[in-house]
Order: structure tokens, then sequence, then C-alpha cells
């Protein structure tokens, strides 16, 4: 199955609001940081329904906001869920971005990365479209370290790139972005019960629970284009 059927189908399903109440945890944290101002023009690559992109808009009135993304069906639910003509929606491949050279101030991706089919080729795309000194903030809850999220894969039938802390510093500074800050952002939403609410369904102690929510969180890993 290819990501647009896949994605489409959860699109269908509804599950794209899940993703975005799920993402929000973490995701709102990252999004603070981003140096974006008045006038900036955004890319939310992968953007599922859009929250991301819809969210810098309403808080750092930037002058466009484009959510690319290879479901068409989650194009269309995000379309659906803003009326705002500064913000609008793609159907793309993220090894083949459809803007110019120096076209984008800043590009957000979460937890879409490591869907890309040749994860180097499509940072060469971010460089590319960066303006001089634009960022992207890459945040990925699926990476090495988590060995939690490492069952995904067999929940999907798409291929994911799994790169550690290390192979993602080095795969931006080979594109050509230089890596400005790397850093677990936690999720603090999720409630964690007593110690001896353990073992539950999901999880043998509590100890693990911390781990994979206050500790290892959410890897973002932000590149600066020179």
């Amino acid at each position: 199955m290819s990501v647009r059927e896949e994605f489409d189908d959860w699109a269908a399903e509804g599950r794209d609001k899940g993703m975005e109440e799920r993402h929000w945890h973490t995701a709102k944290h990252a999004l603070a940081r981003m140096p974006v101002e008045a006038g900036d023009v955004v890319l939310d690559m992968g953007c599922g329904s859009g929250y991301a992109g819809r969210a810098l808009r309403d808080t750092y009135d930037a002058s466009a906001v484009y959510g690319l993304d290879g479901s068409p069906e989650m194009t269309r639910n995000a379309a659906d869920y803003t009326d705002d003509p500064q913000v609008g929606y793609v159907v793309g491949d993220f090894g083949s971005l459809p803007f110019a050279d120096d076209s984008i101030d800043h590009v957000w991706s979460m937890e879409a990365f490591y869907y890309a089919a040749d994860p180097h080729q499509t940072l060469e795309e971010i460089a590319r479209v960066l303006r001089p000194g634009g960022t992207f903030y890459c945040a990925v809850n699926y990476y090495e370290e988590n060995s939690y999220s490492h069952e995904w894969q067999a929940n999907i039938s798409i291929e994911m790139t799994r790169w550690d802390r290390d192979q993602y510093r080095e795969a931006f500074r080979d594109a050509g972005l230089y890596v400005a800050e790397q850093d677990h952002v936690p999720d603090r939403e999720i409630t964690i019960p007593d110690a001896d609410a353990f073992p539950t369904d999901d999880w043998d102690a509590r100890e693990a629970m911390v781990e994979r929510y206050r500790e290892l969180g959410t890897l973002l890993t932000v590149g600066v284009a020179p």
C-alpha cells in the first residue's frame, strides 16, 4: 500500500483528528520555539489535519501557510477545517517539493518525515526551498532511542525510516543544513498512574511509562539554512 492509500484510509476514518489530539501534546511546545515573524511563509510538511500550520498562522500572523501531504483526503479534510484564505493545502511528494528555490521561511514536520521514500533527498529538497536563515523543525516519536516506538512498523504497511539522534544530525548536515538544536520534548499531558496501578493493559511498570513520555517524548531536530 502506498503512502497515499494508507493515509487516504486514515482520513476517511477520521483518524486525522486523533493524530492531531495526540501530537498536540508535544507539538505545541516545539511550535512555540519556531522563530516565525509576521509576513513569513511556512510549509507544514506532512500536514495531516493541518493543525500545526493553522496554529502558526493564528499565533504569528505568517503571511502564508502551505500544508503539504501525500494524501488527497488529508488535504481535503484539512481545507474543511479552516476558512483562512492565507492557509492552503497541496498534495505533493516529499522528494519533489512544489516550491521555488529560496521561497520558504520555515518548514515544520511532525510525525511525518520518517515516511519519506528517500529521507536524504527530502532534506535536500527542504534545504533547496528554504531561504537563507530559514529553519526546519523536525519532530518525531519514531526514532531509534525510543524502543517503545519500534513496534509501530508492524502496524503500518509503509516502510518507515528509523534513525537515531546522531543519524538525524549527520543527515541534516549532509544536506547543507546547520544543526541548531536537538533535544527531547516531554509529553506532560499523558496521565501516569501511581506505581500500585501497574501492570496495566499496555505497561508492565510505571518506570517504563515515565521513560517513554517524560524522558524520551518527541525528538526535535532543528536545522538552519546557511
